[in-house]
This record gives C-alpha cells, structure tokens and sequence, in this order.
C-alpha cells in the first residue's frame, strides 16, 4: 500500500494536482486527480480498492464508523521531505469516496508575478503595504486562494505574521501558524482573541465561515492591524453580500474592507502548469459599490479577466467558455 500511495502522490506532485480522488462503487474502484479545473483519471491498480481504508487508518479515523462524514489529517515522508495530507470520507450503502488532499504544495509563485496582468501585480503589492484593514482573497473551492494569501505573505519582510487555520495547509517557517482545534475548544474566534495579544502585524485568517469568525476578523481590522483572509464567493461584490449575510455591520465593513480579489484556476494552454486569473477591487470600487450600490461602469470583471487569457491563448477556450457560464 506504501509503494502504491507513493506512486500516486509523485505522480500528483509531477502535474500540480491538489488533490487524490477515491471512489469505491460495488463492482468497481476509480482514482482520479485534480489538476487544475480539470478531473483526470488514474490508470487503475490492484491495491486501489483497499486504499480507503488505508488512508483511513494513516489519518487516525474511526475505522468501525461508516455512517457519518470523517475528516483527518497526517505526515508523509516522500522523496526526502515530509508532506502534509487531509483525508475526508464519505459513505454511503453503494458507495464510498475519500479525497486526499496535499497541503503543503503551491504554485511556485511569487508575489511579484502572482497575476498575469501586471497593475494587478500592483495592486497586491499595495495590500500588503498597508498597514491595518481587512483584505479578502475569494473564489470557489480548489481555485487557489490559500496559496495566493502565502504567496502575498512570503513577499512581505519585517514584519510580525501570524496565521489562524484549519487546518495549516502550506507550512513554513517564515510565519507563526496556529491550527483551529475545535474539539479542544480553540475555534477561529478564540484564536484571534489570543492571537491579538501577541503583538502582530499581520493575521492571516484561513476562512471566513460563520458570523463569529466574521465579526472578530472585523474587529481586529479595526484595531490596527492587517488582516487577510479568504472567503467562498463567486466575485467580489458576492464577496461583500456575504459578508453582509454573516451580519456583519454594513458601516463596520465599509470602514475596514481595503481589497477584493477573486480568482479562478486554469491549466495554461499546451502545458501542465497552472495558471491563475483574477478579478482586483480597489479601495475606491469599494467605496463607490457601497454608496452606489453597483459597480463603475469601466469595472474589470473577472469574465474580462478570463476573455482576455483565452484571446491571449494563455487558457483553452472551452475551459474559458465553462467558466464564463458560470462567472
């Protein structure tokens, strides 16, 4: 079972997929990786069926307990370094599927060419200049916001940075990490209360998800510092409504929320790298939004984004055009 999860995990790092798909039906076993936008088959192997219960076993889950969702976390030792996996399963009377996720992996980026465009290079490395307010990187899941946050982050030198996440997905040395343990009573919100003791600069907050974790990101915005976050949205404005939706006083946000990216994931035309496109809001788009309640005619959307990389033949045009539907 070694010998096969090691093969899968190089062959996941080889093509920057970021995460193994497992899935167990009654008369068969599928394994395929995500890389990019896209789902990719894995050629299949004998020992494909009884990796579930494997990885079941390696992240410390109830390996008796099928009826509810399990989520956990383990060390691989790969090729001279360790590599930090999530498993998650989900089970059901005629199936079962786990996804492996590698989390410690990025995108070889650096801050200086995180975007393709370079006044949105600009406008990240005026985010992290400043110094107190709330920035927020959205977009859907697996669309990269994790590793544009530690991209941003690694671009920054002297200054205090710590991060509040669950869990700690790219670890590094560079930062102070904390990992959320809800079952040992330390939530995204006590955390932040903790953290602000510590004399930071700059918090970096894995995910807004609930209301409690909204508010407390607000309130240390407002106390002098810099905080940066992700947040599950389809564009920016969706990334403000949100937020309004977690109760979030509407005067509070105004007040602290300093930049908006939103962003989406591509595989770059003809190769196996990826590629990221994204949509910027500015200080004064936020401004305007809130007391116009639209954005300016000339706004940047992220659908222009996406329309110029393929006129650019940086993207595919049918992964242009899907996710143009959904933009």
């Amino acid at each position: 079972m070694e010998e096969r999860l090691n093969a899968l995990l190089r062959l996941a790092i080889l093509h920057e997929a970021s995460d193994i798909h497992f899935t167990n039906f009654k008369a068969e076993t599928k394994v395929e990786m995500r890389i990019a936008d896209t789902i990719k088959l894995v050629k299949g192997h004998p020992d494909d069926r009884k990796m579930i219960r494997y990885l079941q076993y390696k992240a410390n889950l109830d390996v008796g307990n099928l009826t509810k969702p399990q989520t956990g976390q383990f060390e691989w030792y790969l090729d001279d370094r360790f590599l930090s996996l999530r498993f998650a399963l989900i089970h059901n009377p005629t199936m079962e599927n786990a996804v492996l996720r590698i989390l410690n992996e990025d995108l070889g980026l650096k801050a200086e060419s995180l975007a393709i465009a370079d006044e949105q290079n600009r406008f990240f490395k005026r985010m992290m200049q400043q110094r107190h307010g709330l920035f927020i990187a959205s977009g859907p899941t697996s669309s990269g916001k994790t590793t544009s946050l530690y991209t941003l982050l690694h671009g920054i030198r002297h200054k205090k940075i710590i991060t509040i996440e669950d869990p700690i997905e790219i670890h590094s040395e560079d930062f102070i990490q904390i990992s959320v343990n809800e079952k040992a009573g330390l939530g995204y919100d006590e955390a932040i209360k903790q953290v602000l003791r510590h004399d930071p600069d700059i918090i970096m907050i894995g995910e807004i998800r609930d209301e409690l974790t909204a508010h407390m990101a607000i309130r240390a915005a407002n106390t002098g510092h810099l905080v940066i976050t992700s947040l599950h949205a389809g564009s920016s404005i969706l990334a403000i409504e949100r937020l309004l939706e977690l109760k979030v006083e509407k005067g509070a946000l105004k007040n602290v929320l300093i930049g908006i990216s939103n962003q989406r994931l591509f595989q770059r035309k003809g190769t196996e790298k990826k590629i990221v496109i994204y949509e910027t809001m500015e200080r004064d788009d936020i401004l305007y939004y809130f007391e116009k309640g639209r954005v300016k005619d000339d706004f940047y959307r992220l659908k222009d984004r996406i329309k110029e990389a393929q006129r650019q033949g940086l993207i595919d045009e049918d992964l242009a055009l899907q996710e143009l539907i959904i933009a």
